[in-house]
């Protein structure tokens, strides 16, 4: 369970001085992947897709009131969100600090999951974390294994023989992921569990978001946009998140226990919910109509676990001429889009920024042969208490989509295009 959770200061300000590594760093462009040698013959199967259990006893306030109105007001908005900030995090809160920070040399891998699943991994998180590790002037490499378990697994023999001192992963499933880790440890390579925890694992620090409190975000909103539109009761299908995913686990467990006063009550009926595996949108949309098909093509909101598997389910309500409240995850270009066309009713942002700012820091502490700085914070992975950096998730609607752009995360150019001018504006998008 967590523990010694700390106080956060509230606001986008805040994001905004969390932003100050990452922002000091220049431009996104991204600089070429150094190539690695894989090691030969070196699998790892993937873990079936049998759920996860979650990995903490993590507790999630579910909104006292019964009735869905009530639940609505708890929704979170950017401005009333509170942020994580740098110092609780432990990265370095000016350039200077950053660069000073890497007294000790050395060389950092990162594996990233996929591509498809979200593309987060490839648009935010790659070029943060290089942003990152650049202003630190920290060696990196950083490569995808694009959703193949025994492809990492190549990629992390690689990046040890390699030389790497710190390695980060997003694991595919814990199974896997907790073997690269001890492969690792026996080399003398320290490894950070980067957005995912690996359960069972060996890592010496893990870098993500309040990943249950994302999950109650979205029950929240889902129960806001269906107070917004006076239906009560409601019958809605429940998109879950890959089974061999962690993370997907304490969505689910953060946003049924947001809404389980409202289906208690009966305002709420879920008709239907299947996990998605390996988060596959196309698996997602086909896996959400049959289950619309079994609802008898009529429900009246959709839990989806994020934006692309969000996306999914709206394709297959447009071919069946719905339109109801869809939640998501990510606030990616197609999320924030699908938000002000009135398609999706919200989304979640996660200031990856932020997240990659921290696990340098603490790739940086661990190359100098000291412990991450996570105020006391941990994760319990089933066996034993991570050490923990968990930044603050943020609501997102119609109304503060504004301030994921402000916040450049997303550009204007790419989510106000011309079918959506009037929608920007609208929303207060300059």
């Amino acid at each position: 369970m967590l523990k010694n959770k700390r106080a956060v200061a509230s606001g986008l300000a805040l994001i905004g001085a969390l932003s100050l590594v990452a922002s000091a760093c220049g431009s996104k462009k991204k600089a070429a992947d150094t190539t690695v040698a894989a090691a030969p013959d070196t699998t790892v199967a993937a873990a079936t897709d049998t759920t996860v259990p979650a990995a903490t006893d993590t507790t999630v306030v579910a909104a006292a009131d019964t009735t869905v109105a009530a639940a609505a007001a708890a929704a979170t908005t950017v401005a009333a969100a509170a942020a994580t900030t740098v110092a609780a995090a432990g990265a370095p809160t000016t350039v200077a600090g950053a660069a000073a920070a890497a007294g000790a040399g050395g060389k950092v891998g990162v594996i990233l999951p996929d591509s498809k699943s979200s593309v987060r991994w490839e648009t935010a998180d790659r070029p943060f974390l290089e942003a990152a590790f650049k202003e630190a002037g920290v060696q990196y490499d950083i490569q995808n294994a694009e959703g193949d378990a025994a492809k990492m697994q190549t990629i992390a023999d690689g990046m040890i023989a390699g030389g790497v001192k710190v390695l980060a992963i997003v694991n595919l499933d814990s199974d896997s992921g907790a073997a690269i880790e001890k492969k690792a440890a026996d080399a003398g390579v320290k490894t950070i569990d980067y957005d995912r925890l690996t359960l069972k694992g060996s890592a010496s620090a893990y870098v993500s978001f309040d990943n249950v409190k994302v999950g109650q975000l979205q029950g929240e909103g889902l129960l806001k946009c269906l107070a917004d539109k006076k239906v009560n009761p409601a019958s809605i299908i429940e998109l879950h998140g890959a089974p061999t995913d962690n993370n997907a686990t304490l969505f689910k467990q953060g946003y049924q226990t947001a809404i389980k006063a409202a289906v208690d009550s009966g305002a709420i009926k879920v008709v239907g919910e299947e996990a998605v595996p390996g988060w596959d949108n196309v698996k997602g949309g086909q896996i959400f109509e049959q289950l619309l098909t079994k609802a008898g093509g009529k429900i009246d909101g959709v839990l989806a676990a994020n934006d692309g598997l969000g996306g999914a389910a709206i394709a297959v309500l447009k071919k069946n001429s719905l339109q109801v409240p869809v939640t998501g995850q990510d606030a990616s270009v197609d999320g924030l889009k699908a938000v002000l066309a009135g398609d999706q009713c919200m989304t979640v942002y996660k200031a990856v920024k932020v997240q990659a700012a921290a696990a340098a820091a603490a790739a940086i502490s661990l190359l100098k042969g000291e412990a991450p700085d996570t105020k006391g914070q941990v994760v319990n992975d089933g066996v034993r208490d991570v050490p923990a950096v968990l930044a603050t998730p943020v609501a997102i609607y119609k109304a503060n989509v504004k301030d994921v752009i402000a916040d450049g995360y997303q550009t204007k150019a790419d989510v106000c295009t011309a079918d959506l001018a009037a929608a920007c504006t609208a929303a207060g998008i300059a």
